[in-house]
């Protein structure tokens, strides 16, 4: 059977052949050193495209949702120029994610 990438927002969410069971977050904790931030024209609706330049990969695009519940929670639409949010280092991913 196979299973998801640590980068997944699935990850730890259980699954059969057939049907991907009731997701189970993976959190992300807030640190005192997160970075903030403005979203910009650039990324507006892509969340992906703010990953790739943070992380090295868009398959994180998902942790900004994570971090940010009460401001950010129709993906992508709500990823929108001049909404203010925290971005979790990327030490803090590695170790909370564990890849």
């Amino acid at each position: 059977m196979a299973t998801y990438d640590t980068t997944s927002p699935y990850y730890n969410t259980p699954f059969t052949q057939f049907y991907l069971d009731k997701m189970v977050n993976r959190p992300i904790p807030v640190e005192n050193d997160d970075l903030t931030f403005t979203i910009n024209l650039t990324y507006q609706y892509r969340p992906d495209l703010l990953a790739y330049d943070l992380y090295g990969t868009p398959a994180l695009w998902w942790v900004f949702y994570q971090r940010n519940p009460n401001t950010l929670t129709k993906p992508p639409f709500d990823f929108t120029a001049n909404t203010f949010i925290y971005l979790p280092k990327i030490g803090t991913l590695k170790t909370a994610l564990g890849f």
